[in-house]
């Protein structure tokens, strides 16, 4: 049996999910207006560890989501992965935050696009098929009346920006699912696994977040 604990903090869900052979077997997650991450992540961990009869001693690695998103959620989600990792030497996976997102999105054919907030009209995206093969890459793009324009199939769209880009994306074809809005651990649960199984790791001491963007601190006017 593999045990792996997952975890996303990529936006305001501070989210925890422990995983037996890919199959969610515990959840623990909340999402705030402000980042709790920081308050309740640790919390988070020991809950679902707890929940399952199980210790620390019983993982078999960690998974974090790696972005895009919030600086400061991936930079507490990674940094205490990264913690368990190395006290327990076991091996640390990254997982893409834009196909955590996709995957609670089930649809019989067209187009998903993950969306993550960025600011103003900006966004992080992706696009993948219905069955969640990624086809487009990750970007980071600013979304008009002609996004996505180059063709006419369903596009189904999900995060935690729908309600600005409702105003833009207005044409039938677009569809908007707003129960699916941040992403999960739970969801992490099936990715992690394979990427386990595929000794897909990640170098603990070198594993940076996906911020895509670089990082800019702006300067007070007072």
């Amino acid at each position: 049996m593999t045990y792996i604990l997952n975890i996303e903090t990529a936006t305001k869900n501070c989210s925890v999910a422990l995983a037996k052979d890919g199959v969610t077997i515990a959840v623990k997650e909340m999402a705030e207006q402000g980042y709790s991450h920081a308050e309740y992540l640790h919390v988070y961990i020991e809950a679902v560890l707890q929940e399952a009869g199980l210790t620390f001693k019983d993982l078999a690695a960690v998974a974090v989501s790696q972005g895009p998103g919030s600086y400061t959620g991936l930079r507490i989600g990674i940094s205490a992965a990264k913690g368990l990792c190395f006290s327990l030497d076991i091996p640390l996976l990254a997982i893409d935050t834009l196909a955590v997102l996709a995957l609670q999105a089930s649809v019989g054919d067209g187009l998903i696009v993950p969306m993550i907030d960025a600011r103003r009209m900006e966004v992080y995206s992706a696009v993948f098929n219905a069955n969640h093969e990624k086809i487009r890459k990750v970007e980071a793009e600013i979304i008009d009346e002609n996004s996505f324009s180059n063709t006419n199939e369903t596009f189904y769209l999900v995060g935690d920006c729908q309600e600005k880009i409702k105003t833009v994306l207005t044409k039938d074809h677009f569809v908007f699912l707003p129960h699916v809005v941040f992403p999960s651990a739970k969801e992490m649960s099936s990715l992690s696994y394979e990427k386990f199984k595929n000794k897909d790791f990640v170098d603990v001491a070198y594993f940076e977040p996906y911020y895509l963007k670089d990082f800019l601190v702006t300067k007070s006017t007072k």
